[in-house]
């Protein structure tokens, strides 16, 4: 595999490393918003979503688009709701496995 791509997924998953980042990729997964409507629905300090907004922008994973004195912010492509999507399920697969094993432990002896 071509070094350059596999530099690019490691920069990519980087991005997406800190629960507020996908969190806000959540919400942009539903549609467009500014920042105060990402405080609002995550509950946190504008300074705290600006950083991690700035973290995402830089690494090309949602663009933002000036609006007045708003900007409008998007994700860049929106495979990355199928991203998530799938991250879900791997998630809910190791859930699984998880409550098989329990229920294993849980009958012997």
């Amino acid at each position: 595999m071509n070094p350059n791509i596999q530099q690019f997924k490691a920069d990519f998953f980087k991005a997406l490393a800190h629960p507020m980042r996908i969190r806000i990729l959540e919400v942009l997964s539903e549609g467009d918003r500014n920042v105060n409507e990402l405080q609002s629905i995550l509950g946190s300090e504008g300074s705290a979503v600006s950083q991690q907004l700035s973290v995402l922008r830089n690494k090309n994973v949602v663009t933002g688009i000036k609006d007045g004195t708003s900007v409008i912010y998007s994700l860049r492509d929106p495979l990355i709701k199928d991203l998530l999507a799938v991250t879900k399920q791997i998630f809910d697969n190791h859930l699984v496995d998880a409550i098989s094993l329990l229920e294993v432990i849980r009958n012997e002896p």
